[in-house]
C-alpha cells in the first residue's frame, strides 16, 4: 500500500472542502450536547486552523447539516437578549458516518463474527434493493 494511503472508507460528509468543519461540527455537538449555533461557533473558534470562521458560514454548515440528515433541532432556549436559539444536536446518521469514516473495512471483515457479517450483510443488501 502506498505511503499515506487511508486504510477506512470515507463517507462523503467527510470529503470536499467543507470536511473539517463538519468534523468539528459533529465533534463539538457530540462532546457538549444540544447546542446553538453561536455556541458552535465559538467553540470551532477554539480550534487552531478553524479560527477565521465566520457565523455565516457555520450557521450555513449547520443548516447544510440539518437538511442532509446529520443534525437536528432538539429545543430552543432564550439567550440574552431575549431571542430565541434553536438548539441542534447530531442524529444516529452523523454517528454512523463518523464510525465508518474511521473503520477499516477489511479488518472488520477479518475479525467480525459469521453471524455479525451475515447480519451486516443483510442490512446492507435491505438498502441496496432500493
Amino acid at each position: 500500500m502506498a505511503k499515506g494511503k487511508r486504510t477506512h472508507g470515507r463517507v462523503s460528509v467527510f470529503k470536499g472542502r467543507e470536511a473539517k468543519l463538519n468534523r468539528a461540527i459533529f465533534h463539538i455537538l457530540a462532546l457538549k450536547g444540544p447546542l446553538a449555533i453561536h455556541d458552535v461557533k465559538k467553540e470551532v473558534r477554539k480550534q487552531g486552523v478553524l479560527r477565521r470562521k465566520l457565523y455565516s458560514v457555520i450557521n450555513r454548515r449547520v443548516r447544510m447539516l440539518e437538511q442532509q440528515g446529520y443534525v437536528e433541532k432538539a429545543g430552543t432556549r432564550k439567550t440574552l437578549n431575549r431571542s430565541i436559539a434553536v438548539l441542534y444536536q447530531i442524529t444516529p446518521k452523523a454517528y454512523l458516518a463518523i464510525l465508518l469514516n474511521q473503520t477499516n473495512l477489511d479488518w472488520l471483515i477479518e475479525k467480525a463474527s459469521e453471524t455479525d457479517v451475515l447480519d451486516l450483510s443483510a442490512i446492507l443488501a435491505k438498502y441496496l434493493k432500493e
